[in-house]
C-alpha cells in the first residue's frame, strides 16, 4: 500500500456465449451481448507518497477481477475470474465475454489484491470474502442490469475500495526471540456484502505477521479488515510472538477508530514495556475517495 498509485481498470464484457458461461435454459430464450466497461478507473489516497496514472495490467495490486451476474431468483447465471498471475484465464486483463438471456439481472463486479494461499468465494450479490487468513485490498460494485430484448447493452460501474487498513510502526527494536506480530481486531470481519460493502459479521479476527526486518529494527505491519458500519470503533490486540506462537508480551490498544477506505496507523512500543497501550499514537489520515471517467 506504500506504493499505491492511481490506474485505469477496463472491464468488458461483450460477444457469444461460451460453453458454461451461463446456466442451462429450460426454454429457448433471447439473449443479448452485454458491454460492460469501468473505464478510467482512479485510485487516489492524500497519505500516499507516490501519485500517477497507470493502466490496470500495470497496476500490480489488482491482481483478480471477478465479474458476475445473478437472476431475480438468486440463481447465478454468470461467473468469471481473471488472475493476472494465470494468462490462460482472460485475452485481454479485465475484459470478459458472455451473453444472457431475456430477464433481471444484479451484475456484481470485484477487483482485488492476490496473495499465496488467499482463498475468496463470490456466491452471491450478498455474500463474498475471504475463507483464508487475511483481507486483501477490495474494490466491488453491484448494479441492476434489465434485459428487455436481444440488443446489446453497454453498461458501465464504479468499483470502490471497501476495506479499512491498519497500519502498526513499533518505536522500539525487534528483538531476536520475537518472530511473528499478532493482530486480533475486536470488531469486522473476513466477508462481505457486496451490495452494501459492508461486513457480514463483525465478530473480530485475528492476522499473524512475519516481520521481515532485522533484529533490532523498527517494524511496520499492514492488515486489512471489513467493517459492519462505514466507521467503527474497537479494541485493537498485538501479541508478540516466539517461534514456537508463544507468546512474549501482549499490548492492547482500546478504541481505535476504523472506516472503510480510510487507514490508521498505530505508533508505540511493541516489544518494550508494560501489557498496555500507554504511549501509542494514533494517525488516521483520510484516503480519498475513487472517481471514474466515462
Amino acid at each position: 500500500m506504500n506504493n499505491l498509485k492511481v490506474f485505469s481498470l477496463t472491464i468488458a464484457v461483450a460477444g457469444l456465449l461460451f460453453s458454461g458461461c451461463c446456466k442451462e435454459q429450460t426454454n429457448e430464450l433471447a439473449t443479448a451481448k452485454v458491454h460492460v466497461s469501468v473505464n478510467g478507473f482512479k485510485i487516489s489516497q492524500s497519505e500516499i507518497d507516490t501519485k500517477g496514472v497507470q493502466d490496470a495490467e500495470d497496476y500490480n495490486s489488482v491482481g483478480a477481477v471477478i465479474l458476475a451476474f445473478y437472476a431475480s431468483d438468486g440463481t447465478e447465471m454468470y461467473q468469471a475470474t481473471q488472475l493476472r498471475s494465470d494468462p490462460s484465464t482472460y485475452t485481454t486483463f479485465g475484459e470478459f465475454d458472455c451473453s444472457l438471456p431475456v430477464g433481471s439481472y444484479t451484475m456484481v463486479a470485484v477487483a482485488r489484491q492476490c496473495g499465496n494461499g488467499d482463498e475468496f468465494t463470490l456466491t452471491s450479490p450478498t455474500s463474498a470474502g475471504y475463507s483464508s487468513e487475511r483481507v486483501r485490498e477490495t474494490f466491488c460494485a453491484t448494479q441492476s442490469v434489465s434485459v428487455t430484448s436481444a440488443t446489446p447493452l453497454d453498461l458501465t460501474a464504479t468499483l470502490n475500495r471497501i476495506n479499512t487498513q491498519l497500519n502498526i510502526h513499533s518505536t522500539d527494536g525487534r528483538p531476536a526471540e520475537a518472530v511473528k506480530i499478532r493482530t486480533t481486531y475486536g470488531a469486522g470481519g473476513k466477508s462481505f456484502s457486496p451490495t452494501t460493502g459492508l461486513a457480514v459479521s463483525d465478530n473480530g479476527f485475528s492476522v499473524t505477521n512475519n516481520p521481515s526486518t532485522a533484529v533490532g529494527a523498527t517494524i511496520n505491519v499492514i492488515n486489512m479488515a471489513f467493517l459492519a458500519t462505514d466507521e467503527e470503533t474497537t479494541t485493537i490486540t498485538l501479541e508478540v510472538l516466539d517461534a514456537d506462537d508463544n507468546v512474549l508480551i501482549t499490548k492492547v490498544v482500546p478504541n481505535v477508530p476504523l472506516k472503510r477506505n480510510r487507514q490508521t496507523t498505530l505508533t508505540g512500543a511493541v516489544f518494550t514495556g508494560d501489557a498496555s497501550s500507554v504511549g501509542f499514537q494514533l494517525e488516521t489520515g483520510w484516503i480519498d475517495g475513487i472517481n471514474v471517467n466515462f
